[in-house]
C-alpha cells in the first residue's frame, strides 16, 4: 500500500511540534470519559486544550472527524502500519482517546505489525486495565489520574498525573519539547508527572498542526 492511499484511508497523522515523531489523534468531543471530566473543575480535562483556540477551526474539526469515521475502515490496520513504518517513536491520540475495546484491539495489532518502533499510549479509559495482558511490549499505555494534583493509580504498570508543581516532565524547560527524554515510552518508568500549565497550553504550532494530515 502507498502512503498516499494509506492517509485517504485513516485521514491522517497528527504532527505534534514538541514530539520525536507523529501521533494519531481524534476529536475531544469523542472521548467517552473525558467528555464527562471536562465538566469537573479541577479535572485534568477542564481546560483541554482540546476544545479550544485552533483546534475549533472547521479544517481541523475536518480532519479530526476524518480520522474518526476511518476508524470503521477494515483497511485501517494496514493503512496504520503503513504511515508508521520508518517512524521510531509514535503516539496515540494527541487528542482524543480509545473508542472501544475493537478499537484498542486494532492498535494492537497496529503496534505487532510494527515491532521495531515503540509506540506510547495515553488514555483516562479505566476499562482498558482488564485487557493489559493482550498488550504488544512496544506499546506503553500510562492511565492519567482524572484530578490535577491527584496522584496517579498505583495499580497499573504505568500511568501518568498532571501536577501544579514537582513534575517530572521536562519540556517545560526546553521550550515545550521532547529533545531527548523518552520517558513516557518507557515501560520501565512507572509514573510521569507533567506540569499543569505545558499541560493545558500547548504551543499554537502544536495545535495547528494536530489536525493536518502531514505525515
Amino acid at each position: 500500500m502507498l502512503k498516499k492511499e494509506a492517509r485517504q484511508i485513516t485521514g491522517g497523522l497528527s504532527k505534534p511540534s514538541k514530539m520525536p515523531g507523529p501521533a494519531h489523534n481524534l476529536p475531544a468531543i469523542a472521548c467517552k470519559t473525558g467528555a464527562k471530566l471536562v465538566k469537573v473543575p479541577g479535572s485534568v480535562c477542564a481546560g483541554c486544550y482540546a476544545l479550544k483556540g485552533r483546534y475549533r477551526f472547521k479544517n481541523v474539526q475536518a480532519a479530526l472527524s476524518r480520522r474518526l469515521q476511518a476508524l470503521q475502515d477494515p483497511r485501517w490496520v494496514s493503512a496504520m502500519v503503513t504511515l508508521i513504518k520508518g517512524q521510531p517513536w509514535f503516539r496515540w491520540h494527541d487528542s482524543g482517546d480509545v473508542q472501544d475495546l475493537e478499537h484498542l484491539n486494532k492498535i494492537y495489532e497496529v503496534c505487532r505489525l510494527t515491532p521495531s518502533k515503540r509506540h506510547w499510549l495515553p488514555t483516562r479509559e479505566a476499562w482498558i486495565k482488564a485487557h493489559l495482558q493482550n498488550k504488544p511490549t512496544n506499546l506503553v499505555i500510562r492511565f492519567s489520574a482524572p484530578m490535577v494534583d491527584q496522584r496517579a493509580p498505583a495499580s497499573w504498570p504505568n500511568s501518568s498525573e498532571v501536577v501544579s508543581s514537582g513534575a517530572s516532565c521536562p519540556a517545560a524547560k526546553q521550550n515545550n519539547e521532547c529533545k531527548d527524554c523518552r520517558a513516557c515510552w518507557d515501560a520501565s518508568i512507572k509514573t510521569v508527572s507533567y506540569g499543569c500549565l505545558l499541560y493545558t497550553s500547548p504551543s499554537p504550532r502544536d495545535v495547528e498542526e494536530s489536525g493536518i494530515a502531514g505525515w
